[in-house]
């Protein structure tokens, strides 16, 4: 059996991958160089193969994603029959992290501190905010959403989650309501994350509307897609001093256009969508992991984690 990697392993990483599976052929390829004979001839795919590509895919059985999200993969670009999975599970530690450096930096104008320590300017930049205590209102509770959750509610706060179906509250979430409720909890909340898949579903859930229904002094942090939360909606009320203040990961359009006016605004931070990806070495790992139990499971016949629905995108 033929795997492609189209991972960045390290060589201690392929030794790792490849111990336990002597009848396997592993070939390693960097995406950006892949041929129509490598995709060709891969039954698996370890990795994300640009979706472009895919219709060379003749040999293919399973698509092992390196990401949590599945945009470009539930579109049919996939042949019939091709199991798609996902990286869920993998970015929880990295991005809730990220997340917490970002509201800290916004809410302690540490973004302020640093823009003097580079000019050798000593001064006060005024008045900060607590997070103790803050109502925290996650909009999207998978292995992200809870892990940023849990983190605020040990910092104090009090944490409300939002997603799709009704289910079991997680740990570290107070209260837990589906979307249908958004509107009705956005009002009351101190800081609002948005951890969204992009799709058709997801497209300015945080719209003019929405944003309006937020306090003068909430917060919005973004880490998902950016097509989630209105750009332009959100540069108005930051710029009205209807809104706190933001902390984005991502935005739409990405890049940021370099004459944007949110880079210029004190009450805002942005990251070149890094929470995620490969910036903590840990992830990579914690996908490998996935991908060797999931490899053994497809080996035997047994069910493979993280199975996407290709009508959600989101797993089974």
């Amino acid at each position: 059996m033929k795997v492609l990697v189209l991972l960045p392993l390290s060589e201690r990483q392929k030794v790792k991958l490849e111990k336990n599976f002597r009848q396997v052929t592993f070939r390693y390829c960097d995406p950006k160089k892949l041929t129509k004979e490598e995709i060709s001839q891969a039954e698996v795919i370890l990795g994300n193969v640009p979706p472009i590509l895919l219709n060379w895919a003749r040999s293919l059985k399973w698509l092992q994603l390196n990401n949590a999200g599945t945009e470009g993969y539930c579109d049919g670009s996939l042949p019939r029959g091709v199991i798609l999975t996902n990286a869920t599970g993998a970015y929880g530690l990295a991005i809730s992290e990220h997340m917490i450096g970002m509201l800290f930096a916004l809410q302690k104008k540490l973004n302020l501190y640093e823009r003097n320590q580079l000019a050798h300017v000593w001064k006060w930049e005024g008045h900060v905010k607590v997070i103790e205590g803050n109502r925290v209102l996650v909009v999207g509770l998978g292995d992200i959403g809870t892990a940023f959750a849990r983190k605020m509610k040990a910092l104090g706060c009090r944490t409300v989650g939002i997603k799709r179906r009704d289910g079991r509250k997680p740990e570290g979430v107070d209260d837990l309501y589906t979307l249908e409720r958004l509107e009705q909890q956005l009002p009351k909340a101190d800081i609002v994350a948005l951890s969204l898949p992009g799709n058709a579903d997801t497209y300015h859930l945080m719209n003019r509307e929405r944003i309006g229904m937020l306090k003068k002094s909430a917060v919005i942090l973004n880490v998902g897609r950016g097509i989630t939360l209105d750009t332009e909606a959100l540069t108005d009320a930051l710029r009205e001093g209807r809104l706190g203040g933001a902390a984005l990961d991502v935005t739409d359009p990405e890049p940021l256009p370099k004459d944007h006016p949110l880079w210029r605004m004190d009450n805002v931070i942005i990251t070149p969508h890094v929470s995620g990806g490969f910036s903590l070495p840990e992830t990579l790992e914690q996908i490998l992991d996935i991908c060797i139990a999931n490899l053994e499971c497809y080996l035997v016949g047994r069910p493979l984690r993280n199975i996407v629905d290709f009508e959600t995108g989101y797993c089974q």
